[in-house]
């Protein structure tokens, strides 16, 4: 995690069986919590302050929420893996008016985050239980701003969730200007995230890779953000950000991003698998 928390157990219970989950206060900010499942730190949310973002691959998902429409303008937008809701508070606090709706298959999980994580009842914000998969194929047409697919089951994304099928119906909900922006996990030679790219190139025409330069070279495991859509993408201002943030980030794009997915065949359903493990000792 990078800095101390003063752990505090909220489980479910053990006939619920697993996920095991804990919250850890976070020791250097009041009303800051750590959400840990199975182990794996999964979300951090500041209560009094929703604009501060812990993870940096959750400041780099920001950066694509922010350049989705003018500053302030209130979005329509989709959450596939809700966790603690750090990114759908973010959008309503920087978006207020916002339209926003989240899922997880995780009913515990949600429980727990509505009575101990509450978020302000004056969002526009709606929260189910489902699978993401099933969740999305039900959604209507052209009528998401944002796309944020961010599941995780533990430290692993479901093989049906980086899929041709699965980004396609993504695809099929964003509105033409709007934005689909996926958190990878992977490391070593990158041969998950590299596939990634060319499964969504298979899907939309516009596609960006940020990660942390230790990543993208492959030494060690990490996260790395996907921003695609129907349009071209804010490429210029999204590699500024990237690279102005604490950790800074590289931005690929056009030639640079060709090189990344070089020889790399789209996912299918048919051939799918859940994203590699994090080594034991990420955590």
């Amino acid at each position: 995690m990078g800095r101390r928390g003063t752990r505090e157990r909220d489980e479910t219970p053990e006939a619920d069986g697993p996920p095991r989950m804990e919250l850890l206060a976070d020791a250097d900010r009041a009303e800051s919590w750590f959400l840990v499942v199975d182990g794996t730190p999964q979300s951090h949310v500041d209560l009094s302050d929703p604009t501060y973002l812990d993870f940096s691959y959750m400041r780099r998902i920001a950066h694509a929420a922010d350049l989705v429409a003018p500053e302030r303008e209130p979005i329509d937008a989709l959450h596939l893996g809700a966790g603690a809701l750090t990114m759908a508070r973010y959008v309503a606090h920087t978006r207020p008016g916002s339209r926003q709706r989240a899922v997880d298959v995780d009913a515990p999980l949600v429980e727990l985050v509505r009575r101990r994580l509450p978020w302000d009842r004056r969002a526009q914000l709606r929260v189910g239980i489902g699978d993401a998969r099933e969740w999305i194929g039900a959604r209507h047409d052209s009528s998401a701003d944002l796309v944020v697919s961010d599941v995780f089951a533990g430290a692993r994304t479901p093989a049906r969730l980086t899929s041709v099928e699965y980004y396609t119906e993504a695809a099929r909900v964003l509105r033409p200007s709007g934005l689909l922006v996926v958190n990878i996990g992977d490391g070593h030679a990158l041969a998950h995230a590299r596939r990634q790219v060319a499964t969504v190139r298979a899907v939309l025409p516009h596609v960006a890779l940020t990660a942390e330069p230790g990543v993208l070279r492959g030494r060690r495991f990490g996260n790395l953000v996907l921003v695609a859509g129907h349009r071209p993408l804010p490429d210029d201002e999204l590699g500024r950000r990237a690279h102005r943030d604490p950790e800074m980030a590289r931005l690929l794009e056009g030639e640079d991003l060709d090189r990344f997915a070089s020889g790399r065949s789209a996912v299918h359903d048919a051939d799918a698998a859940d994203s590699p493990a994090p080594p034991e000792d990420l955590f």
